[in-house]
């Protein structure tokens, strides 16, 4: 599979929210931010994210593949429920970007480098 299919199917599982189907497009070694996580521990994060933030759905808003990598500019309009990136949303609607480098490996996501622009964030909820 071309590798930007290979990386909309991966953003169609999250948002389905298949954890089971999950390791067909990540590693079992990730590493997330220089992190070693693992399937388990990656898988860990998405769903703890999913629980803060019930309504959480990726949307790419800019793709760009060079084999083996992936780089994406997610946008996000959600509404976390308590705390997010040390925040107090407490249940206030935001919209955010995060801007993502992947790396793969074997046809699956091997490293991921994350930034959240928390700025825009801070900006909303009058931080």
């Amino acid at each position: 599979m071309p590798l930007p299919d290979l990386y909309r199917a991966y953003i169609d599982c999250l948002n389905r929210r298949d954890w089971a189907e999950l390791g067909r497009y990540v590693g079992g070694d990730v590493e997330h931010n220089g992190r070693p996580l693992g399937l388990a521990g990656y898988r860990d994060m998405l769903v703890k994210d999913v629980e803060e933030i019930p309504d959480l759905r990726f949307r790419i808003g800019l793709l760009v593949c060079e084999p083996p990598r992936v780089a994406a500019r997610l946008l996000f309009h959600c509404t976390p429920r308590g705390r997010f990136l040390g925040l107090r949303v407490d249940g206030r609607q935001v919209s955010f970007t995060e801007n993502v480098f992947y790396a793969y490996r074997d046809s699956r996501i091997a490293s991921v480098w994350s930034v959240i622009d928390k700025a825009a964030i801070e900006a909303q909820i009058g931080a």
